[in-house]
């Protein structure tokens, strides 16, 4: 029937469609709300972390200087396993520049390789 092989195709394209979704969000390891990121560090998995096949978001409430620079960095929630290593990395990157503090909310995606 021609609808059958149009069902097909579409369940092809679906597959395909979400296999993308989930390489891009391997690719964009963390979101920041508000200002524009310029400088991103990937975390380090902890490797207790990976053994133990602990993935997940930890969302991080990050404090931004005028001139870009992090000066805190508190975990909202995630995995605590995770949290310090997303704390690490986030406390070297860098964010355009404004003209006051913020406060930026990250989401860092911990995802293991299927």
């Amino acid at each position: 029937m021609p609808w059958n092989r149009n069902l097909k195709g579409r369940k092809i394209k679906l597959v395909h469609l979400l296999t993308l979704m989930a390489a891009l969000s391997l690719a964009l390891p963390a979101l920041a709300d508000g200002r524009v990121i310029k400088q991103r560090v990937s975390p380090a998995y902890p490797e207790i972390a990976k053994r133990m096949h602990i993935a997940g978001v930890v969302r991080l409430e990050v404090t931004v200087s005028t001139d870009g620079k992090v000066v805190n960095v508190k975990t909202v929630s995630g995995n605590r396993m995770l949290s310090n290593a997303a704390e690490d990395a986030v406390r070297q990157w860098h964010f355009a520049a404004g003209s006051e503090e913020s406060v930026e909310i990250v989401d860092m995606n911990f995802a293991l390789a299927q």
